[in-house]
């Protein structure tokens, strides 16, 4: 089963495109020679096949002529032969050999050297005869081929005015091969001379017509390279250009309109994402030292006393932190209105335990255990932010504890020479391992986990602070978040 020719995919169009034309041209060019060399045949086929009829129609018409001035019909062979004569001149005269047979197969005049080929012995065969006799036209036709020549053996029957056979007509016919091949030879030769020149042509033509053809395809390929959607893309004109191109290149300028209206549109909706998830992160921001003041006001409720000597310092207390929660809510309320940006952190000498004590104290929990190897650390450091870090980690913490089980919170604070470590640590449910890469994503949230929006900002706090966060957790055991600060900045 023969293959279909197929380009490697790897070719340039310019390249497909040339390979294709020649290809095509040496297709035409056998498909010529083929169907001249057939029609060259056929012809000469049809020609000397015209030619022994012709002849042999002629030279029927003459022995015709001869049987009817001698009145040779139903005579016996000797007669015949007294005439050989005459019927001998018909050779001479239409330069040719034939012979003649009685319509038993014997013969009557012999004129022909070669005919034992045909006949043996000078008598027809029978099973010849009988193809003779059985055939419509009253004809039987033999071809013979051989390395000089091809013969044709023409049987006919000769009838009288009464359709009654009275001879059979032997009429060979030889064809000059090399005669005819030295003809196709020279043709073939002219052509090939001629195709060798259209080929020399055409190769330049398809060169040309190629490169014509992929210029402004590469000037369209160039341009979809530095297509992008975040990209002020350019349009494509060209002059002079095919019906085919020209509806390439509008569709390409399309897809620049199409584009540049999906980008705004995308522009858009990442606008009112960022606008949707910022409201989001500010809901749960704000939610944050709600849950605390809660808290406060009802401790503060059910413990003060207004006889108590130390009430007003309680008050005090009570207040300061009441403040500082509001204060918490008011620069998110700030950050909302820069796109979610945090205010620049307004860095002071603190005491890093102290502040992180006072956060602890916001929730007012006999589980939540808080040790320090130092009484004292100091960093430079926004203090309200500080507070909503641990407010937060801590928040987190005990939602991520079940209902079903006592909450064990530990926040520990190490001091070492160049850092300082805060870790804060559960006992509740764990983070999933698939969840562990998603936890400080901004968009992420879960309540099983108990982490929520706000550990977006948390890390984005520490992360101005110069430090740190990260996490170890065990399901159903636990979470720690560890917060690295270093203690000397560059």
């Amino acid at each position: 089963m023969i293959k279909s020719f197929k380009i490697p995919s790897k070719f340039s169009f310019r390249t497909r495109l040339f390979v294709v034309m020649i290809v095509m041209l040496l297709v035409a060019g056998l498909l010529i020679l083929g169907t001249t060399s057939i029609q060259y045949e056929s012809q000469r086929e049809n020609y000397h096949l015209g030619r022994l009829n012709r002849k042999e129609i002629q030279i029927k018409r003459h022995i015709d002529y001869l049987v009817n001035k001698h009145e040779l019909l139903d005579q016996s062979e000797s007669v015949w032969e007294s005439y050989a004569s005459d019927f001998e001149k018909i050779n001479d005269i239409h330069n040719v050999q034939y012979s003649l047979f009685s319509i038993d197969g014997s013969p009557l005049l012999i004129y022909h050297s070669p005919l034992k080929v045909i006949a043996n012995d000078y008598i027809l065969d029978p099973i010849l005869l009988n193809k003779i006799f059985s055939s419509p036209e009253g004809r039987y036709l033999e071809h013979y081929d051989s390395d000089i020549d091809k013969f044709h053996a023409s049987y006919r029957l000769l009838k009288d005015r009464f359709q009654r056979p009275y001879a059979i007509l032997f009429f060979p016919y030889f064809e000059d091969v090399s005669f005819s091949e030295n003809e196709l030879n020279t043709f073939l030769q002219n052509l090939y001379q001629i195709y060798i020149l259209l080929l020399v042509g055409v190769i330049f033509i398809a060169y040309f017509l190629s490169k014509f053809v992929t210029r402004s395809l590469e000037t369209i390929r160039v341009k979809m390279g530095k297509m992008g959607l975040e990209k002020k893309n350019e349009k494509i004109h060209l002059k002079n250009a095919t019906r085919e191109i020209d509806s390439l290149v509008n569709s390409y300028n399309k897809m620049v309109d199409d584009l540049a209206e999906s980008a705004e549109k995308l522009a858009r909706s990442e606008r009112e994402s960022a606008w949707q998830e910022m409201a989001r992160q500010v809901a749960h921001e704000i939610k944050n030292p709600l849950t605390p003041m809660r808290l406060t006001i009802q401790s503060f409720e059910h413990t003060f006393n207004p006889d108590d000597p130390d009430s007003n310092q309680k008050l005090k207390e009570f207040s300061k932190l009441l403040i500082q929660q509001i204060d918490t809510m008011s620069e998110v309320a700030e950050a909302f209105s820069d796109f979610a940006a945090l205010p620049k952190p307004t860095m002071k000498d603190c005491d890093l335990v102290e502040v992180t004590q006072m956060a602890i104290n916001i929730f007012q929990h006999e589980y939540i255990v808080f040790s320090s190897n130092e009484a004292h650390i100091y960093h430079k450091m926004d203090r309200t932010q500080w507070i909503r870090v641990i407010t937060n980690l801590l928040q987190n913490a005990l939602h991520s504890v079940s209902k079903k089980k006592k909450p064990q919170i530990g926040v520990q604070i190490v001091s070492e020479p160049t850092e300082t470590i805060i870790s804060i640590t559960d006992n509740g449910s764990g983070i999933p391992d698939k969840l562990k890469s998603k936890i400080f994503e901004p968009k992420f949230t879960t309540k099983t986990a108990g982490m929520g929006l706000g550990l977006g900002i948390v890390k984005n706090i520490i992360k101005s602070h110069s430090g740190k966060i990260s996490f170890v957790s065990t399901q159903d055991k636990g979470t720690t978040f560890s917060i690295v600060l270093p203690k000397k900045l560059d």
